[in-house]
């Protein structure tokens, strides 16, 4: 398929799916980050050296530029270690829809072969390319997958006791 010289412009509804996916897709990298402090500060304990102290703020602090297959890979290491009930479907669902999230960040979109389909250009780095093309729906629906995990990975955080203030914002609830 030739290059065109432009790229088609996107129905409106199919650019508020994208826009909506990969809003949650920024939900989770905070859930995730949120979670990893949260599961790891737990770790230390109430009587942490100042050493201790000063290593854990010091990852704390390298997280916050992660990229979310970064966080994905900490957050399931951490959870593990911390023995994390509810992790089990994670450890399935979360790379799956890092796979995705880059796909739909990344994809040079063309029209696809029925009305309402486009097709996502894009090559992974094991040199996979998306087989097919997908709707509005198909997005949203990658979307709600996304905001699930992001609940449950909120969840995990909760349960630790540990929420209260994290790289510079309080929590209202």
């Amino acid at each position: 398929m030739p290059l065109p010289r432009a790229p088609d412009r996107l129905p409106e509804e199919m650019a508020a799916a994208l826009g909506h996916a990969i809003a949650a897709f920024g939900f989770l990298e905070e859930a995730l980050k949120r979670a990893i402090f949260s599961l790891t500060r737990k770790g230390l304990g109430a009587d942490a050296s100042d050493l201790a102290l000063e290593a854990w703020l010091q990852r704390i602090e390298d997280i916050a530029d992660d990229t979310l297959g970064t966080l994905i890979d900490s957050f399931l290491a951490t959870a593990r270690r911390a023995e994390t009930p509810e992790l089990a479907p994670l450890t399935q669902e979360l790379p799956r829809l890092r796979r995705m999230r880059n796909l739909l960040c990344h994809a040079s979109w063309r029209p696809g072969d029925r009305p309402g389909q486009w097709h996502p250009t894009f090559v992974n780095t094991r040199g996979e390319r998306h087989p097919g093309d997908m709707s509005a729906e198909d997005v949203l629906e990658i979307r709600d997958r996304t905001l699930a995990a992001a609940r449950r990975v909120v969840r995990i955080m909760r349960a630790t006791g540990i929420e209260g203030q994290w790289a510079g914002h309080e929590d209202d609830d």
